[in-house]
């Protein structure tokens, strides 16, 4: 079950320039009158505080904070106008933000899964290849674990992993992953070929797009069970094959070849 937390972070264009931990800085000193205490306060070092205060100034085109020099204190540190309306009007977002947050757990099951889904587009990687599925059954070994992942259409994939990778993962049955696998991994064969190969994986699918290359062609097939999968062959074997927009084809790798992710 999901448990929904979120941050509310604030923007000028490309630049991410405040935070509650900023406005926390600023409601502090507010509090205190002095940006020593108020980097107490939230854990920030001295400088780190003068740096925040500095380029939420620069940022803001205005002075949020004014400090005062000398004094029996040593000085002091004071907020503008313009900063306490700033908090203020934080507070406020971060009120409605915080609902919006809370409202999200009464959405039901198909928000659920809509979230878990845009949770897997934020996953960056160079495989190719990356297949939503869930964990079926995992066969522990001495070293290694061999992870059956069912892809979507009841597709079959089998993933061996370190056994120190599936206990940080927390994998285990009924578990969301992505399976990727790397284009220049997967090995095509024409689909009446009678192969005998010690691959674990064979995913029936036909041939959607050959982009041909100087040497290599990039061949995408779409799978039976739903999705699609790309991989990298020389020229030479795209022309041996035949491979053609159509075609019936097995991609092939190996359980070794498939990396697990999880998104929470």
């Amino acid at each position: 079950m999901l448990h929904y937390e979120g941050s509310l972070w604030l923007t000028d264009g490309a630049r991410r320039w405040g935070g509650s931990d900023r406005v926390e800085l600023l409601a502090q000193i507010g509090a205190t009158g002095s940006i020593t205490a108020a980097a107490k306060a939230v854990g920030m070092s001295y400088k780190g505080a003068w740096d925040a205060v500095e380029a939420m100034n620069n940022l803001a085109g205005e002075a949020l904070v004014l400090r005062s020099a000398g004094g029996r204190g040593g000085g002091g540190a004071t907020l503008t106008p313009r900063a306490q309306r700033l908090i203020a009007s934080f507070r406020g977002i971060e009120a409605e933000h915080r609902r919006f947050v809370e409202r999200l757990a009464v959405l039901g099951e198909d928000a659920t899964q809509d979230l878990h889904l845009l949770r897997t587009f934020t996953m960056r990687t160079s495989a190719r290849n990356q297949l939503a599925g869930i964990v079926r059954h995992i066969a522990e070994g001495a070293v290694n674990d061999t992870v059956d992942v069912e892809l979507p259409g009841g597709t079959p994939l089998v993933a061996t992993v370190t056994r120190e990778s599936t206990a940080s993962l927390g994998l285990a049955a009924g578990r969301a992953v992505v399976a990727m696998v790397k284009a220049s991994w997967v090995i095509l064969a024409l689909a009446d070929d009678e192969l005998r190969l010690s691959a674990a994986n064979r995913l029936p699918g036909t041939v959607s797009r050959v982009q041909p290359g100087a040497v290599h062609c990039e061949v995408t097939m779409a799978l039976d069970g739903g999705g699609s999968m790309t991989a990298i062959v020389t020229r030479e074997s795209a022309k041996a094959l035949g491979l053609v927009e159509g075609l019936p084809v097995v991609a092939i790798f190996d359980a070794s070849s498939v990396i697990l992710g999880v998104t929470d």
